[in-house]
């Protein structure tokens, strides 16, 4: 379990600072997600790749919540600056810093139950009266719990005096039923549609205390159950599916009993663990690749700011963005590493601008579009 630090929630801007946070804290699990599931590509783990995959797709529908709140209160999401990205390996945003350290690296299960199962696991599964957890510290569940209880605080006192806390334009909530279903992604415009969306961000990521699936009902009619994040990440890890037990009075309600997820590791690339681009020479292929990983990475996240900044339509360039990603991190699965013999170099995650990229490089980057 990680923790994060206590914070402070009094007013209006703390609140959008937490929000602020919130959305750096959801972002910052999709690097080392996508690059276990990169380095899965055409090597027989599809299943295992899906599963990573759909946890990837509900962190950035988080992060869509996430800055759909802030929006809507009045705030304005920041992702285009050098600092939005975390260092790797490192702590996650907001994170104490004795807690979980985030590598980048390829797929493993010792990297699910180690590194993921960790980010997304809940209070209910450890004992909590067991452990000593110190008042500065709290876990990600409850972070949003304190965002929850003082948007009410806030609302209650400004509908007092008949204002409102919702104070944002309507016009900049972003929505898309082509990449996330109406059910989970809709306009938050009052305390009722905050509270639903960061419910579903806390469903989806622990599930609840008492059942590990999120149900029809917060996914949408038609929309299958699934584990929540946790028990989907130790679904790969067990080599079984979860299932619930037919028998309502049966014990255990839930065992990972259901059909095997096959697991080969013979194909995994060998990929040099928390890459970097100054790690590899200039002029070399490694570099050149990276370079290109990352512009395309930033070019990502400016395209994300300008989304939740007024522009919601672009969430469309940004998701084409996604597949450029993948396309360089393909690249640089199947180059050698020039330092470690034996490896291939893999993504960074690093800030590159348009600025950084010589006049060569644009033109080589334009013949791979």
């Amino acid at each position: 379990m990680i923790y994060l630090k206590n914070i402070k929630l009094e007013t209006i801007q703390d609140l959008r600072g937490a929000l602020q946070t919130a959305i750096e804290l959801e972002h910052a699990t999709i690097p080392p997600y996508l690059t276990a599931m990169f380095t899965l590509y055409n090597t027989g783990n599809d299943e295992i790749s899906n599963l990573i995959g759909s946890v990837v797709k509900e962190e950035m529908l988080h992060m869509s919540i996430a800055c759909n709140v802030l929006n809507a209160i009045g705030g304005n999401p920041v992702i285009n600056k050098p600092g939005f990205i975390p260092t790797y390996p490192g702590p996650l945003p907001g994170g104490v810093e004795t807690g979980l350290i985030v590598p980048i690296a390829k797929f493993s299960k010792k990297l699910i139950k180690k590194v993921f199962m960790m980010i997304e696991e809940p209070e209910t599964i450890i004992p909590i009266e067991l452990m000593r957890v110190d008042a500065e510290k709290i876990t990600i569940g409850k972070f949003y719990e304190k965002i929850k209880g003082q948007i009410d605080i806030l609302e209650t006192a400004a509908n007092a005096v008949g204002k409102t806390i919702f104070t944002g334009d309507p016009s900049y909530q972003m929505t898309n039923n082509k990449w996330f279903p109406a059910q989970e992604l809709f306009p938050i415009t009052d305390k009722e549609s905050a509270f639903r969306g960061i419910d579903l961000i806390v469903d989806q990521g622990e599930g609840t205390s008492t059942d590990p699936f999120v149900k029809e009902s917060d996914l949408g009619t038609g929309e299958p159950e699934e584990p929540a994040h946790y028990y989907r990440f130790e679904e790969i890890y067990k080599g079984k599916r979860l299932v619930q037990n037919p028998d309502p009075a049966g014990e255990p309600k839930y065992s990972y009993s259901g059909a095997p997820i096959p697991y080969n590791t013979a194909l995994i690339p060998n990929m040099t663990i928390n890459p970097k681009m100054s790690d590899y020479p200039v002029n070399t292929v490694a570099y050149r690749n990276s370079k290109f990983f990352n512009y395309t990475y930033t070019n990502l996240l400016n395209s994300l700011h300008i989304t939740f900044n007024g522009e919601p339509g672009k969430i469309d360039a940004a998701m084409g963005l996604m597949y450029s990603l993948r396309l360089y991190a393909l690249k640089l699965l199947q180059t050698p590493d020039p330092n470690n013999p034996g490896f291939v170099a893999g993504p960074s995650y690093e800030y590159v601008t348009d600025d950084s990229l010589s006049l060569t490089e644009k033109a080589k980057l334009m013949e791979t579009v």
